[in-house]
């Protein structure tokens, strides 16, 4: 047995500039600071999308490290400061507790993270979103490790034929099911098709039963009561060798399906797969965005990233968003471009409801 390697990915909007496209230079500078110098990791890279700050480490520390669990709300933390200095929107809005309890999850900050012996070779996706939920993932895992017609590898792959396992979670009851693909896809898709309560939080190959995928499952508006902005998931994708090919992992971006999210988190419209450069969400605070970085791993060094989606074969996929956009748009406030009264409970719905109640007249005699 050979050393385990764990990788996590830990994100959190600690303010935005200006309001909410984009991350201020001096908290990604901090957060580069305060990560390069600790003998907690081996490696690091900080990034962002929209208004998040994703911090990408790698360590031997294992899942639910507590000291690497601190080591990032401490990031946080000093990030909120600079970002209150310099008057940034929504400054320490994902840090839901006063301090920290012994593990990240629960207080605000998204985490996908994953143990595993490195291979001979180690390609990894980090795939990052911005103006959206968790349940964005369950369309491009689904495709990526349960569609013949996106993975061929799950035809002529011998080491993927055998499918994978989905770890599904209800996010509002807090349970897990496991489904075995491809035997369960209709008993899974009636749960993943319905993405703002069942996630798919991590996929393992079922044959050797390997991790393969992970994802952030957090609720803000579960945990805080209230909206405080939407969830912008991360997402953890390992690559070949008994896993989808790159590009298999990146097609399922190629179609910008539509997911919950975008202005104040109460729209839906399509998911647009841009470079680094366009991650800086504007209008109508969108569309939602993903990104998608490249690693090669090596003794747990982080070797790149490549920036996956800075291809022109993704222009069409950014031109039909477009195009999405605008037809989404043109509803306004009616559904199905606001989220239905279910995902409004934790905007200004409950408040509106209440205080028009006695002038609703009942019609029953």
């Amino acid at each position: 047995m050979g050393k385990k390697i764990t990788l996590t990915v830990i994100k959190a909007d600690v303010g935005g500039c200006v309001g909410h496209s984009s991350v201020h230079p001096e908290l990604l500078e901090k957060a580069k600071e305060m990560l390069s110098g600790s003998p907690l990791l081996i490696d690091s890279y900080v990034t962002h999308v929209g208004d998040d700050i994703n911090l990408i480490m790698t360590h031997e520390a294992g899942r639910n490290n507590g000291e690497v669990h601190q080591l990032a709300w401490d990031v946080f933390v000093a990030c909120t400061d600079v970002a209150k200095k310099l008057k940034l929107y929504g400054a320490g809005q994902d840090l839901l507790a006063d301090a920290f309890s012994g593990n990240i999850k629960g207080l605000g900050p998204g985490i996908a993270e994953m143990e595993f012996e490195e291979r001979e070779s180690e390609p990894v996706i980090i795939f990052m979103a911005d103006k959206t939920e968790p349940g964005a993932w369950n369309l491009p895992l689904y495709k990526m490790f349960a569609d013949p017609f996106n993975t061929i590898g799950l035809v002529i792959d011998p080491k993927m034929h055998k499918g994978f396992d989905f770890d599904v979670r209800d996010t509002v009851e807090n349970k897990k099911i496991i489904f075995s693909t491809p035997e369960e896809i209709y008993d899974m898709l009636v749960f993943i098709g319905a993405p703002g309560r069942f996630c798919v939080k991590r996929v393992f190959q079922r044959e050797t039963g390997d991790i393969a995928a992970v994802s952030s499952t957090q609720r803000l508006n579960l945990m805080a009561g209230r909206y405080v902005g939407k969830d912008d998931p991360v997402c953890i994708v390992r690559c070949q060798s008994g896993f989808p090919a790159v590009g298999e992992a990146l097609e399922p971006f190629t179609y910008p399906h539509l997911v919950a999210g975008w202005m104040r988190g109460s729209h839906n419209g399509p998911l647009m797969p841009v470079a680094l450069k366009d991650a800086h969400p504007t209008r109508f605070d969108g569309p939602p965005r993903v990104i998608a970085l490249g690693f090669q791993l090596s003794e747990g060094k982080l070797i790149g990233p490549q920036d996956l989606f800075d291809d022109p074969a993704f222009d069409r996929a950014r031109e039909l968003a477009n195009n999405v956009a605008d037809y989404m748009r043109r509803m306004g406030p009616f559904e199905p471009h606001r989220l239905p009264l279910d995902e409004m409970e934790y905007t200004t719905m409950p408040q509106v409801s209440k205080r028009l109640k006695e002038r609703f007249i009942s019609l029953r005699k």
